[in-house]
């Protein structure tokens, strides 16, 4: 189903917006497209709206599944204004957004959809789920030189570590904190600081006012904390090839990277124990 805009979206294809969790999928370039729709309805989503550039080749087994709103991706902001219109659209609903070569991995995902993961994070309250953006990479940048090979997909092992967040007056905030590591911790020179970090609130549920900002942390506080005041709460991650593509786009950075691997990096197994052994995520309460 294909949309001109994401006000033909809203118009025609609304009512896709009442059957959740809805994955709203940003398209930066053709990069591993075709791989980021599939995995996440094998996930389990219900909807997935594709946001992607004029021309972005629709596989044909998926276009009766899929929603594909061509837009004009390069827009500064674009992604974060889709999100907010469409958390305006869906009150109530729970969404989830990423990009193009973007994974997301949950406890125990090969067995249990989406949906029922984010059923049992209701049950305690949650309305916001932090997922750790875990940045993969290929081991042979002399093969792909764009950084991107699921089959010899690699991350890193440690180097992830945990900052507290401060409000205006320079307190910490009650379970907030920033997280750093991988890609752009080990090469943060060529990374700005203000998008070193790699914590997303990627799935949350929609309300009147809330507001997505450019940081990826929401107006309504509460939605930024990592867990509940009593106990520890499900965590997720986005195994991400988006930083080492923009590393090896980029010509500032590009000729000052020969290869990503260091002692740390490890082969990525595309599975949650992996993660959960890493402590990337975190199953909280659900066993």
């Amino acid at each position: 189903m294909d949309y001109h805009g994401l006000d033909h979206f809203l118009r025609d294809g609304r009512a896709a917006l009442a059957t959740g969790p809805v994955a709203l999928i940003m398209v930066e370039d053709l990069v591993e497209v075709d791989t980021t729709i599939r995995h996440h309805l094998n996930l389990g989503f219900p909807t997935i709206a594709v946001f992607c550039p004029q021309g972005t080749p629709r596989p044909d087994d998926v276009v009766q599944k899929v929603h594909f709103i061509e837009m004009d991706m390069h827009r500064h902001g674009a992604p974060i204004d889709i999100v907010n219109r469409i958390i305006k659209a869906a009150p109530g609903q729970w969404l989830y957004y990423c990009y193009n070569a973007e994974y997301l991995f949950f406890p125990f995902c090969e067995t249990r959809t989406v949906g029922e993961m984010l059923a049992f994070h209701t049950e305690e309250r949650r309305d916001a789920m932090l997922t750790y953006v875990i940045d993969l990479y290929a081991g042979d940048l002399a093969r792909f030189p764009n950084a991107v090979s699921l089959e010899s997909a690699m991350l890193d092992r440690s180097g992830y570590y945990a900052a507290a967040r401060k409000d205006d007056a320079g307190h910490p905030r009650e379970r907030q904190l920033d997280f750093f590591g991988g890609l752009r911790w080990r090469f943060e020179e060529h990374v700005p600081k203000a998008r070193r970090k790699i914590d997303r609130i990627a799935l949350f549920r929609a309300k009147r006012g809330l507001v997505l900002r450019a940081d990826h942390s929401f107006n309504d506080q509460e939605y930024n904390t990592y867990a509940c005041p009593w106990h520890n709460n499900l965590t997720a991650a986005i195994c991400s090839f988006r930083t080492a593509k923009a590393l090896k786009s980029n010509a500032g950075s590009t000729f000052d990277i020969q290869s990503f691997e260091w002692d740390n990096s490890i082969p990525f197994e595309w599975s949650s124990q992996q993660l959960l052994d890493l402590g990337l995520m975190e199953p909280g309460q659900w066993f």
